[in-house]
């Protein structure tokens, strides 16, 4: 488990994403994601403005990225466990 986390934060680094942005939770980024996307489709801002708003977007797509592929890696080790260990009782509830 510990290699697919430092490879989640060598891909997380290699995206840019920055360590104040690691530090968001899932419903911040979200949150903030939701606000960049409203100001850029209300319009009215320069483009330097929405070209900031567009990267800062990016930056929480990254991080609300890098939480769903977590929550997955985890819910995929669950349930790998769990079949994995029916596995192991039916093959001992085979054998009695």
């Amino acid at each position: 488990m510990t290699s697919n986390v430092s490879e989640a934060e060598a891909t997380t680094e290699a995206a840019g994403v920055s360590e104040a942005d690691r530090a968001l939770g899932y419903e911040q980024a979200r949150d903030e994601l939701i606000e960049v996307v409203r100001r850029l489709e209300a319009g009215g801002t320069t483009l330097e403005e929405s070209l900031a708003l567009w990267e800062r977007g990016e930056e929480l797509a990254r991080v609300c990225r890098r939480w769903l592929d977590g929550a997955r890696a985890r819910l995929d080790a669950a349930l790998a466990d769990e079949s994995a260990e029916s596995a192991a009782d039916g093959k001992a509830g085979g054998t009695e």
